[in-house]
């Protein structure tokens, strides 16, 4: 039979309502009981005992939140009776560990990669076309409107543009002016072996600081040196502060032997665009004839890269996909791979806890300057990360940042923290790393990838069509009620953990074999098919 309630941990004082609770009904949880005098709904959290203000919220045994109106027992906390509050922390680390799940299982599986140069293994191959400041956008999409239709991956299956079509027939017909409904056939795909031609366009490179020129650039650098890409194609206008000379230094820091084509075009060379765009696209052209000659190979799992991600949260997400993720990336780390556990305001009441789990005081001392430095620059401008919670956080049951990043965090598993790089470094260290980034789950999943995650796992409670350009965005579902509802954009759903009809183990062990399957090119996940190529570089401002 299904709970209806759970305790997350022995040490909470609130329980969550897995579905919704009546008021004069009484909540069980293994041997605790407690009457229910205010209907609670579901996602939301009921207190077990009487809270007076000034007492200490606890949630997953952890400091979330303090009371400031009383709260009776079996009465729900919500924004009115609660508000943000964390543990202190310190960058003094007390070592703990945790038992992890037994990867060896896993260890003979491989998947069909597309092996780089550089030793990177891709699970997908790409050509980029970037431009380094936002005034070659206009050239990059006329090279988009240009390769895609002609080389094979357009739009022309766009079910949309036939609607319109038909839309235009009926406001016509009735004046005797009907349009005929034309339908255009995608040509053959040119390159077979290439998955497509990726075009990120993006606001930056001029104005700004210096140091917003440098971010672009190492993000840029990041993409180009991806494993999921053959190489790219720059355009420059020529007097901007994203110069090619910082780009190819970007490079040469994450690939000292440059082992992949870069072509790069100044406009201000040469003259006038129409010879920009003839001589870019005659050598692309010819790059991409190269880059098709990639084939898939067998790679073993420690050549994957994951991103931990989620967005869109709601009160299960910390319950069922969220662990679930971590159960996945505690199976990688322990095959040798790398996870990216970033969205530091998402992290912002864990603090102590992953400190704990570095594996070196100067990893701890690290996460630690980089969380106080973020927090530093949003009081700065008169917010907090308390501010991270949206309106549909809220109403599905995450009502403070503290409650939000104690299930945020589960994403991360229980491993040791193996390394901490600021954004946007690239990763390169087997094991669990956190990653500095915003909360907003585009930004971040755009800084992950530029980290080298060749998969991203992300999870959402509330539903969100986020993809990425690059890599492949596996989206799973909370509840079962949003994979249902939104199922053309949900891979994989976790719902049955909260029904108690599945384990997390169990349902981790399905993922990874989807994601595996994702990972060869034998399965696209519902982002990519919809074509959704979010791309936003963070600009180090104040975004959480």
């Amino acid at each position: 039979m299904m709970e209806t309630v759970l305790q997350l941990d022995p040490r909470d004082n609130v329980f969550v309502a897995l579905t919704p609770l009546a008021a004069g009904t009484v909540a069980n949880f293994g041997q605790t009981s407690c009457p229910v005098t205010q209907a609670i709904p579901a996602k939301h959290k009921m207190a077990l005992v009487d809270l007076k203000p000034g007492d200490l919220v606890i949630m997953y045994g952890m400091v979330v939140g303090e009371v400031v109106e009383a709260i009776p027992q079996g009465g729900v906390l919500t924004t009115r009776n609660i508000r943000h509050r964390t543990g202190d922390y310190s960058a003094a680390r007390q070592p703990v560990s945790f038992a992890l799940p037994d990867p060896s299982v896993w260890s003979t599986r491989t998947f069909m990669g597309f092996h780089r140069a550089d030793g990177q293994v891709g699970t997908r191959n790409y050509w980029l076309v970037i431009p380094l400041v936002f005034c070659e956008n206009r050239n990059v999409d006329r090279m988009r409107e240009a390769l895609e239709e002609e080389l094979g991956y357009g739009s022309a299956h766009n079910s949309y543009r036939r609607q319109v079509r038909r839309l235009v027939n009926h406001q016509t017909s009735g004046n005797g002016h009907e349009v005929a409904e034309h339908t255009h056939a995608l040509p053959e795909r040119v390159f077979t072996n290439l998955d497509g031609i990726r075009f990120l366009t993006h606001q930056g490179g001029c104005g700004g600081t210096r140091q917003d020129a440098q971010a672009l650039c190492g993000l840029l650098a990041g993409y180009i040196h991806h494993p999921n890409v053959a190489g790219a194609t720059v355009l420059s206008l020529g007097c901007q502060n994203a110069q090619p000379s910082l780009l190819m230094d970007e490079l040469r820091a994450r690939d000292p032997q440059l082992r992949k084509p870069v072509l790069i075009f100044d406009q201000q060379q040469f003259g006038r665009e129409s010879v920009l765009m003839e001589r870019a696209l005659e050598q692309t052209f010819l790059a991409l004839a190269e880059a098709n000659r990639a084939e898939r190979a067998p790679a073993p799992l420690s050549a994957l890269t994951l991103g931990l991600q989620c967005g869109g949260s709601d009160g299960f997400s910390g319950i069922s996909a969220n662990p679930t993720v971590g159960y996945v990336s505690d199976l990688l780390v322990g095959l040798g791979g790398k996870t990216l556990l970033s969205e530091f305001p998402e992290l912002h009441g864990v603090e102590q806890e992953l400190i704990n789990r570095c594996a070196t005081d100067e990893l701890a001392k690290r996460f630690s300057e980089l969380m106080q430095t973020y927090a530093a620059r949003a009081k700065a401008v008169n917010s907090g990360f308390d501010f991270n919670p949206s309106p549909g956080n809220i109403r599905d049951g995450l009502i403070t940042d503290a409650i939000k990043s104690a299930g945020a965090a589960r994403k991360g598993g229980v491993s040791p923290v193996r390394n901490v790089i600021d954004y946007p470094e690239y990763a390169v260290t087997p094991g669990l790393n956190l990653q500095c980034t915003p909360g907003g789950d585009v930004e971040s999943v755009t800084a992950q990838v530029g980290a080298g995650c060749n998969l991203v796992l992300f999870t959402t409670g509330l539903g969100t069509p986020t993809g990425n350009p690059v890599a492949p965005v596996v989206k799973i579902s909370s509840n079962s009620t949003l994979a249902e509802r939104m199922d053309d954009i949900i891979d994989f759903n976790t719902g049955a953990i909260v029904t108690g009809q599945a384990t997390i183990a169990e349902c981790a062990e399905k993922l990874l074999d989807l994601s595996l399957e994702v990972a060869s090119g034998e399965r696209f996940t519902k982002a990519e098919l919809l074509g959704q190529n979010d791309f936003i570089p963070w600009k180090r401002g104040v975004s959480l």
